[in-house]
């Protein structure tokens, strides 16, 4: 195929995920019709919102992208399966977002958070969620050697899993999680944000590996997914020995005046990072 080729196979399939990203943004605005993204953003200034949207823009980029990843077929049959798949996407990312407002984040409506009282420490959780889920669906429906089954079933066993670390992680803290949030806890949002992200990286890529069978190919993803979760209370443990030596993370997140944001990053970014190195160790 000549570089020219190439340019114009490029254009037509990001129009085409670009097509798709417009009817995942129209089926957003239709099952949050209990605010206006315009008068949000635009005249409210809305951070909360904003932050909460980007985390859905950003799973959507991946969901659909699972339909773009892996070797081509050609053109046709590349569309077609990105129509397919990338739907198929976008009715998952938003069915599993409402799954965990109601399992990761269940004593309060995120919505209201996000618009009644602009709780950026919500919209920052809401991100993380979307993102972590865009990037489950991206694995499975990205693998090798499956088909539309095997894609379904790898979302749905990364879903639970996804739901079970959120669970996990607000067992393993010395504080409630969910009555920090609730009180616009950035730094309390931001750390359950990275340990989310973290795991739906550690799942994605797992459901990312070609599909051989299904006693094969789920055991080691169930098993690689479960390692992450059971890792979680340990890096949090190295990220308050190593990184933050001489303070306590949870002192810095909830026992002062002001919550430390800068320290809630570092956590956050020792579950993304030791999501990596699980990976490529498992």
């Amino acid at each position: 195929m000549s570089i020219l080729d190439r340019l114009i196979s490029a254009v037509i399939y990001i129009v085409a995920f670009y097509i798709l990203f417009i009817v995942g943004k129209f089926v957003h605005s239709l099952l949050h019709r209990e605010y206006n993204l315009t008068v949000e953003l635009v005249e409210k200034d809305n951070p909360a919102v904003a932050l909460a949207l980007t985390g859905y823009y950003l799973g959507l980029v991946f969901a659909i992208g699972g339909g773009l990843a892996g070797p081509s077929h050609g053109i046709v049959m590349d569309l077609i399966d990105l129509g397919i798949y990338g739907l198929t996407g976008i009715i998952l990312l938003n069915i599993s977002w409402y799954l965990c407002d109601k399992t990761i984040l269940p004593s309060f409506k995120i919505s209201d958070e996000l618009v009644r009282d602009r709780n950026c420490g919500t919209g920052v959780v809401s991100l993380g969620m979307s993102l972590a889920s865009g990037l489950i669906i991206f694995g499975a429906i990205s693998g090798e050697g499956g088909g539309m089954l095997s894609a379904l079933a790898f979302w749905a066993v990364g879903q639970v899993i996804l739901m079970a670390a959120g669970r996990v992680y607000a067992i393993i803290l010395p504080y409630n999680l969910h009555k920090e949030i609730e009180k616009d806890n950035v730094a309390a949002g931001v750390g359950f944000a990275g340990a989310i992200i973290g795991v739906g990286i550690v799942v994605g890529l797992a459901a990312q590996r070609d599909f051989v069978s299904w006693s094969d190919s789920l055991g080691a993803y169930a098993l690689i997914s479960v390692v992450g979760i059971v890792l979680l209370p340990f890096i949090r443990f190295l990220t308050d020995l190593i990184l933050i030596p001489k303070v306590k993370l949870t002192d810095e997140i909830v026992n002062q005046e002001t919550p430390n944001v800068g320290a809630a990053y570092i956590e956050a970014f020792s579950y993304i990072a030791a999501a990596f190195v699980v990976y490529w160790c498992v």
